[in-house]
């Protein structure tokens, strides 16, 4: 079985984040970038099976900018047999049509038996890309997994709901998605650092998958406005004179809180 994790390169949630109030997009240059949790995980999801199924394969497909060869290599070495990075400068300040379309490609060209995601990312957290991934490929889809248990022929999962909890079961091939239920990514050791330095990456360009960014070819999302985040305006102090209960009252109804 040969399964595809998805892992994302974003800027350091414990750092300092910005959007470039030119272009919209996040400030690569402000801070460090990792790779996201939720990915990790995934890619925990994919490994554990692997450690218990001869034959597993496990390759992880990230679509980052040139420079993310250590972010990639980092999946590597957590576990990773192998990794493929899309690369292109047409790619930068893709939208989530674009992302799906182009991760949909470089999966037809890998034909991988399972793909494996994070239900959201941390900096974009549009949380659409399992879906659209899925249609796009024309599988089943089971998201927002809180359990999961591959199988030979299929996948089968818990999903968390207002009502409780869901079992879910997809034929494969399937896109899952999983959230912060499942556990923690193992620590790349030293053995696995060093052996991701010779495992093979492939990197690929649009034109490798066959996929146009010319925003004439398929409409694409378009940013109207972007503006600083406004400062922290003071709050709003209440002394009691005897009337604290009243101007809370007060304060809450003007706000609209109650």
């Amino acid at each position: 079985m040969k399964i595809f994790v998805l892992v994302k390169e974003v800027p350091d949630t414990y750092g300092d984040r910005k959007l470039n109030l030119e272009t919209g997009l996040a400030d690569r240059a402000a801070g460090d970038v990792v790779l996201d949790e939720i990915t990790e995980r995934a890619l925990e999801v994919a490994l554990s099976h692997a450690d218990a199924s001869e034959g597993a394969e496990v390759v992880a497909v990230s679509m980052a900018p040139e420079g993310s060869t250590a972010t990639v290599r980092r999946a590597l070495a957590i576990g990773a047999a192998s990794a493929v990075h899309i690369a292109d400068e047409q790619l930068t300040g893709a939208d989530l049509g674009l992302t799906a379309e182009v991760l949909a490609a470089a999966i037809r060209r890998g034909a991988p038996d399972l793909v494996i995601t994070g239900n959201l990312s941390t900096d974009g957290s549009g949380g659409v890309i399992p879906a659209m991934l899925a249609e796009h490929l024309g599988w089943a889809q089971a998201t927002a997994l809180t359990a999961v248990e591959i199988g030979a022929d299929a996948v089968n999962g818990t999903r968390a709901t207002d009502f409780g909890s869901q079992a879910v079961s997809a034929a494969l091939p399937a896109v899952i998605s999983i959230t912060e239920a499942l556990p923690d990514a193992r620590f790349p050791n030293f053995k696995g650092i060093m052996a991701a330095k010779k495992k093979p990456v492939e990197v690929l360009s649009l034109a490798d998958l066959d996929v146009s960014a010319d925003p004439s070819a398929a409409p694409r999302t378009i940013m109207t406005a972007v503006a600083e985040k406004p400062p922290r305006a003071a709050g709003v102090k209440i002394t009691d004179d005897g009337d604290a209960a009243q101007q809370l009252v007060d304060y809450l109804v003007q706000n609209r809180l109650v």
